[in-house]
């Protein structure tokens, strides 16, 4: 089987290319997510032991809440992708596939666990190739383990690639921090919406296109 390939600077350039283009949908937008998947836990810390049952429910709520945030987030980088006008109304709209990408998440989890009980490497190469399940799970509403396997088949031949394009992603967001972490809120998109190019190119779909957005 021939090795897949995508290029980093491509995909970083077209992450860039649409961040700037679409900055005012993401700056709101990223602090709209970071509002859902805080607060809750914030009140739940304030209210503390005085209110145990409502703090439970609270922390409880924002975990859910978070995983819908990611997955919406995951969403809106593939509509980008696509040249499809990014929405705010996607980042909670991911409720009807919430318990499959909970089990996938822990799956994932264990599965990285498990590699570094073997002494790291193999957690570094498990979490690669495994790496994608969020996209399969919220475009192709795979199950988890369908989900997986698709991550796996998806990564083949492309886990150092995807190493080193996860370290240059690293760089990019440390230098966000930098810029009094303002520069986040150009590096974070552009790091959304290059992964989701390079999910495009390991699954073989068209290149993506230019895009633009709507409230």
């Amino acid at each position: 089987m021939a090795e897949k390939r995508f290029g980093m600077g491509e995909a970083v350039k077209f992450g860039w290319e649409t961040m700037k283009e679409n900055i005012w949908f993401f700056i709101p937008l990223l602090i709209i997510a970071f509002l859902i998947k805080s607060v809750p836990g914030a009140i739940a810390e304030y209210a503390g032991s005085e209110f145990p049952v409502i703090s439970t429910v609270l922390w409880l709520s924002g975990l859910l809440l978070g995983y819908v945030v990611d997955m919406g987030l995951v969403k809106i980088s593939l509509q980008f992708c696509d040249g499809v006008k990014g929405k705010f109304d996607d980042l909670l709209s991911s409720f009807d596939i919430l318990i499959p990408f909970i089990v996938a998440s822990i799956l994932y989890g264990l599965i990285i666990f498990g590699g570094f009980l073997l002494l790291v490497v193999p957690s570094i190469i498990w979490g690669i190739q495994f790496s994608l399940y969020p996209y399969f799970i919220v475009e192709k509403k795979l199950g988890p383990i369908e989900a997986l396997k698709a991550s796996s088949r998806a990564t083949m031949g492309a886990k150092w690639d995807l190493f080193l394009f996860g370290l240059l992603l690293g760089l990019i967001n440390f230098a966000g921090m930098l810029v009094f972490l303002v520069g986040l809120f150009a590096t974070i998109p552009t790091s959304m919406v290059a992964y989701a190019y390079v999910y495009r190119r390991l699954t073989g779909e068209p290149e993506p296109t230019g895009l633009t957005y709507e409230v």
